[in-house]
């Protein structure tokens, strides 16, 4: 099982800039699936949880299906009886949830999240992208700024920690199956542990090193350590370049 935050607003349960979320093989629970189990816990039945949720009784079954499908076990019916029967969450359910309830808390702390800040020059506009040459290589962002920078202006490009993702460079999808079209490849210079996220810096060879923020269900996957060999990609959506003067680097900051 694996868990992230996705940069963005969520739906339910997202924290400012993320959306935290756990995965099982291809199936994610978010916070629409939490808010669906503790109305289940609390109403002591999927029907009445659907209809505390403003969901239908059909859709909760079929999403209940498809979660315990994944990640094993999550209700107990009951029927008759002293109390008339009805639904409980398993032990498996309550483990969920917590491991949940422990990754949205951390990733709410990401508001401070480190940011990366390259020098470059712009060398063409793709519509409202610029296609910016730094120290790491080429990538793309968005033009911003009262004065969109053209062709030929410096630029700082600015990426945050928790847009970027990292992957093993043997298993680093192909350009055309991700919509994440900045790349660079690097070297873990710095990995600072957390209980759910992992603070990392990566060498990319643009001076002062890309930063980045993952779960540690990330980090474990790729084995990640000082030294480890990763493939860095970010949306070029999350990235913005800003026309400016001559700079000093790229240098990661806190905001």
């Amino acid at each position: 099982m694996g868990s992230h935050g996705n940069a963005g607003s969520g739906d339910g349960e997202g924290t400012a800039g993320f959306e935290a979320s756990l995965t099982a093989g291809e199936a994610t629970f978010d916070g629409r699936d939490a808010a669906l189990l503790r109305a289940i816990a609390a109403a002591g039945s999927v029907s009445g949880a659907a209809s505390d949720l403003g969901r239908s009784r059909a859709r909760a079954l079929s999403r209940l299906e498809a979660l315990e499908a994944a990640f094993g076990d999550l209700v107990e019916r009951r029927r008759g009886g002293a109390d008339g029967g009805g639904s409980r969450l398993t032990g498996n359910a309550e483990a969920l949830l917590a491991r949940f309830a422990r990754l949205t808390a951390a990733l709410a702390g990401t508001a401070g999240a480190a940011e990366s800040v390259f020098d470059g020059t712009v060398t063409g506009r793709e519509g409202e992208l610029a296609v910016v040459d730094t120290g790491a290589g080429t990538l793309r962002a968005l033009a911003v700024g009262d004065s969109e920078p053209g062709s030929g202006d410096a630029v700082q490009v600015s990426v945050r920690a928790d847009a970027v993702t990292l992957h093993d460079p043997s298993e680093t999808p192909s350009p055309d199956a991700t919509s994440a079209r900045n790349r660079f490849s690097g070297v873990a210079s710095a990995v600072d542990r957390g209980d759910a996220v992992v603070d990392v810096r990566v060498d990319v060879g643009a001076g002062d090193p890309l930063a980045a923020l993952v779960t540690v269900d990330s980090a474990d996957r790729l084995g990640l350590r000082e030294g480890s060999e990763v493939v860095a990609s970010f949306k070029a959506t999350a990235t913005r370049a800003t026309r400016t003067g001559a700079g000093d680097g790229a240098a990661a900051r806190e905001r």
